[in-house]
């Protein structure tokens, strides 16, 4: 196994491990409160809860894994091994982790909130890597 190889999933082994702390951390921060009612969050929260906030982050990296998640297996499965490809993997795993951490961190109604920065950087990157692929494809 080459580096580069190596270096893509050792990314994303570590975005697959993010989504269970993210997981982990909304239910559990969920779980805590009184009366809590599995399934189910309080539709008077807002940015201003922990448990809000938690609970968005984990929705938010839900609804942005089917994409990465396919093109990252797409390229395992095509075998397509480039630098820059496993390089995009890193910038989309470190720019979702500080997404993370400034949805736990900031309370804002804000928009764009700081996070908002890091959500496109990884949406830049899941498109450059869907381009490398078609570009892979069609060369």
């Amino acid at each position: 196994m080459t580096e580069v190889t190596l270096s893509a999933y050792l990314a994303f082994y570590l975005y697959l491990i993010m989504l269970v702390v993210q997981w982990a951390v909304a239910t559990f921060s969920k779980a805590k409160e009184p009366n809590a009612v599995p399934g189910k969050i309080d539709e008077d929260l807002s940015h201003d809860s922990f448990i809000f906030r938690a609970h968005r982050t984990f929705h938010n990296t839900l609804e942005n894994s089917a994409l990465f998640i396919g093109t990252v297996l797409f390229a395992f499965v095509i075998n397509y091994q480039s630098p820059i490809f496993a390089m995009c993997i890193w910038v989309y795993l470190i720019a979702r982790l500080i997404h993370m951490v400034l949805y736990y961190a900031i309370a804002t109604e804000k928009n764009p909130s700081p996070r908002s920065y890091f959500f496109l950087i990884g949406v830049i990157a899941n498109v450059v890597m869907l381009i490398m692929i078609g570009l892979r494809l069609i060369f």
